[in-house]
């Protein structure tokens, strides 16, 4: 990329043909031609070029989400991205195209609960097991590779508890032993991180939540690299999975401001972690302080830092941390992050998912915080009044 992504981002996918600076929404079912011969013209270019963009049917994309791909293409720095209709759709995706019947998974502990819920429990029905790997002990992982074993799927970092791991580590691991690796990189994205440039086969995001960045859509999408390109091609076009162009369109258009929506959700989301540190019940999990391995793990890889934090809570009356969530006036309480606004939930243990290497005391509770776009110091005034509910 020649120009800064900051660049990049304001001035991609303008339609000159149009004299628009954003691309029409191009909705299609079916794609039309001129005569037979310039339909199977395109069939023949699709074949010769699969990421070109040449459609001849609908669920293959219009001009509309293809735009979006070479956008996230170069943001990835990557050979193709695959869009699907969500996040969790790019996961199933990156999975369902490598793994096969007799097969093995290696898994870090704290992925997202609906991918432990696919991965140990609904793939366990056909002949595919999953092992769960501590994010802070690779040994774990090295020592549960065996001839069945053929991705190494991570998240990071680690939902609710915010493992950051040692990903150059588990790349040479899978190197080694000629593993596909997947990893979440939804709390980063590639404007923080770019997995493919470090190694990665597969690199997932959630476009519902900093790509798209109002609350308003839902998408997905899987960068990869040559290697597992034709895997992945293939297993989308037998699950059929597409991404509507209106959707891609209100990505498009969050994509713009990316840049300036992640620095300020940095920013603040610095200045809200160094308040809470001051509560001695309180140990936020967020790279903010230096000297921990989070820290270390977050510094050797990502430019930055997104504004989903958690907090670990000290308390031996529960209903007090419930009223500390509930007495906030400027956080919403919903799923989902990445919105321009902030938002608070507590984490009930299924939300959580059975862990193997997190191990919570009886006294301690779970918060997630994801830092808007609002004025900090007025968080920081809604943050205050409700700690006091603490006991």
């Amino acid at each position: 990329m020649s120009n800064s992504i900051k660049t990049f981002l304001k001035h991609a996918a303008k339609d000159f043909y149009n004299q628009s600076v954003n691309p029409p929404v191009v909705r299609a079912s079916t794609i039309i031609f001129k005569s037979m011969n310039e339909l199977r013209k395109t069939q023949y270019k699709g074949k010769k070029n699969p990421t070109g963009g040449h459609f001849d049917y609908g669920r293959q994309g219009t001009s509309t989400t293809y735009i979006l791909q070479q956008m996230l293409k170069k943001m990835e720095e990557c050979y193709h991205v695959f869009l699907t209709p969500t996040g969790f759709g790019s996961v199933f995706l990156s999975i369902f195209s490598i793994i096969r019947p007799g097969d093995e998974i290696l898994a870090s502990d704290p992925v997202y609960s609906p991918t432990r819920v696919l991965t140990q429990d609904f793939l366990k029905s056909f002949n595919i097991k999953t092992i769960f790997y501590n994010p802070h002990d690779l040994n774990t992982l090295k020592k549960n590779i065996t001839k069945k074993t053929k991705l190494i799927y991570v998240e990071n970092p680690g939902s609710n508890s915010f493992d950051f791991q040692d990903l150059s580590k588990i790349v040479s691991i899978a190197k080694k032993y000629k593993l596909f690796t997947a990893i979440d990189n939804t709390w980063g994205t590639p404007y923080f991180l770019k997995p493919i440039k470090l190694g990665f086969d597969m690199s997932i995001v959630s476009a519902t939540k900093y790509y798209s960045g109002h609350s308003d859509v839902m998408g997905g999408s899987l960068a990869v690299n040559k290697r597992v390109f034709k895997y992945v091609e293939k297993a989308n076009k037998i699950a059929g999975l597409r991404l509507g162009p209106d959707d891609a369109y209100l990505i498009i258009r969050g994509l713009r401001t990316l840049d300036v929506r992640l620095d300020r959700h940095e920013e603040n989301a610095k200045k809200i972690a160094n308040f809470l540190s001051k509560n001695k019940k309180i140990k936020i999990l967020y790279p903010y302080k230096k000297g921990s391995f989070n820290f270390k793990m977050w510094n050797k890889y990502y430019s930055g830092a997104s504004g989903l934090m958690g907090l670990k809570i000290k308390s031996k009356n529960k209903k007090s941390i419930i009223k500390f969530v509930n007495s906030l006036k400027l956080f919403g309480y919903g799923y989902s992050w990445g919105g321009f606004e902030s938002l608070a939930l507590h984490q009930e243990s299924r939300e959580i998912g059975n862990r193997n290497f997190l191990r919570l005391a009886k006294d301690e509770h779970l918060v997630r915080l994801h830092i808007g776009l609002e004025d900090p110091k007025d968080l920081i005034a809604d943050l205050r009044k409700a700690i006091k509910l603490i006991k």
